[in-house]
């Protein structure tokens, strides 16, 4: 690789827009050659690089820094820096970044914004900082904002931008076009035309595909979508997500208590939540933290892993008592120790996989009252049909290696014993747990594995304390 920085701006654009085939990252060589410009405080050579490159590929630079190259970089940078990468920038430094950009920049940035992105950008901030972006704010827009927050954290009031486009239901197609054309405050995006009642209660939408496809004088509620529906502003975001993701939505409208149009909602806000939500309960399942990050200091991954790691902890504790009870049993037959790492392995691996495919239901609602013991019988049944296929193997390795019929009988059944259980626990711990009001993706995990744990020991060392002595 030539560590060279390039010498004229054409060469580094040139070098900058380079990709490997199928890969939508920066070249390493790329990389490494921002490396270098912010090492040598070059901020011409930085922003030839960086100008050919998506918003977020350059937030995903920003966030892969050490703190000490992303002070230089923000210095040398902080003036390209706009509202389309802030909105990209990871929660976990967005405040950092914040913090270091000159205030004139960040007021330039923030009113390049849409509502719901400002929105994002400054709810978690402290109230002098919110402030702070507020007042570079116009007088509609920052009234916008302050609308939004208004409503609960993690709602659609939240989630929704205040910049909607809708028309009278009496317009023509004609009468609409014509209004978009002469309107310059209209939004960067936007998918569909709502069309709301003179007390601004929004009655249907028409796409603007089909808009431009109809004649000029096809009235707009003969053009409504079958698929209109409204969402409360104050409906959570998860099931906010879910509805786009169910009803193939590509924007909603979003309503007040009165049913008055307050906002909208469109499918990339609604996708990033479905996002969160999967790495969520991801986080949860493995006692990381929801908010793990890799940007997270050693401190703070600490805090987060600790605890469940300790919870863990004892219950590897309660299992180890277990095993104690027949202490004896396993000093007379010492194959025994030798054998039951498998079968508690065997019974928690099949408890991870039913417990996985059950959060997941669980979370996107595919998992309902109607279906529930359907699913059960399946997962029962799975899990005996695979204990009898590993009885049948591990029966064979155990009698060809201490060459015993009755020890390769113990384990046999204590395979299929854990892992039915293991099957059972892995469905109806998560279902009990949401039924109390738990978290299942944060609690499951460490209630299966020790069901598994202890049935397993249980069964197989009780078994050989009855047949083997």
């Amino acid at each position: 690789m030539d560590d060279k920085i390039p010498e004229n701006a054409d060469q580094v654009v040139d070098q900058a827009s380079e990709r490997d085939e199928d890969d939508f990252q920066p070249r390493r060589e790329l990389l490494a050659r921002i490396h270098f410009a912010i090492e040598a405080e070059d901020g011409a050579t930085l922003n030839a690089l960086l100008d050919p490159m998506h918003a977020a590929d350059i937030a995903d630079i920003i966030e892969n820094m050490d703190s000490a190259d992303r002070r230089v970089f923000l210095r040398l940078y902080a003036g390209e820096i706009d509202g389309e990468i802030l909105s990209e920038i990871d929660e976990g430094i967005r405040e950092e970044v914040l913090e270091q950009l000159p205030r004139e920049v960040l007021a330039e940035a923030v009113r390049e914004m849409d509502s719901d992105d400002v929105v994002d950008l400054i709810e978690d901030l402290d109230e002098s900082d919110r402030a702070e972006i507020l007042a570079a704010l116009d007088d509609s827009d920052r009234a916008a904002v302050q609308q939004s927050l208004a409503y609960p954290e993690y709602s659609a009031g939240r989630l929704m931008q205040s910049e909607v486009v809708t028309a009278p239901e009496h317009w023509t197609v004609g009468e609409t076009i014509d209004f978009l054309r002469n309107e310059e405050w209209l939004p960067e995006q936007f998918y569909h035309i709502i069309l709301v009642d003179p007390r601004r209660h929004p009655i249907g939408y028409v796409t603007l595909g089909r808009l431009l496809a109809s004649r000029r004088d096809a009235p707009l509620r003969d053009l409504s979508e079958d698929s209109f529906r409204t969402i409360s502003a104050y409906a959570e975001e998860g099931d906010v997500a879910y509805a786009f993701n169910q009803y193939h939505l590509i924007s909603a409208p979003v309503v007040d208590g009165d049913d008055r149009l307050v906002g909208v909602i469109t499918i990339d806000d609604a996708m990033s939540v479905l996002d969160e939500e999967h790495e969520e309960d991801i986080l949860r399942l493995a006692g990381v933290g929801e908010d793990s990050a890799i940007t997270d200091t050693v401190v703070e991954t600490l805090r987060q892993r600790l605890p469940w790691l300790m919870v863990n902890l004892a219950t590897a504790i309660a299992a180890s008592l277990v095993i104690a009870v027949f202490e004896t049993t396993i000093q007379q037959v010492v194959a025994l120790a030798v054998l039951m790492p498998i079968v508690a392995s065997m019974g928690g691996n099949a408890g991870t996989q039913t417990l996985t495919v059950a959060v997941r239901a669980l979370a996107t609602k595919s998992l309902t009252g109607s279906n529930v013991w359907r699913v059960v019988r399946r997962e029962a049944i799975v899990g005996l049909l695979n204990g009898l296929a590993f009885a049948l193997v591990m029966g064979v390795v155990a009698y060809i290696w201490f060459d015993g019929v009755s020890l390769a009988a113990v384990i046999g059944i204590a395979m299929v014993v854990n892992l039915g259980i293991a099957a059972l626990a892995g469905i109806l711990i998560p279902l009990g747990l949401e039924k109390v009001g738990a978290d299942p993706a944060l609690a499951s995990g460490t209630f299966v594995t020790t069901v598994t744990d202890v049935v397993g020991f249980f069964a197989f060392l009780g078994l050989a304390s009855a047949v083997l002595l």
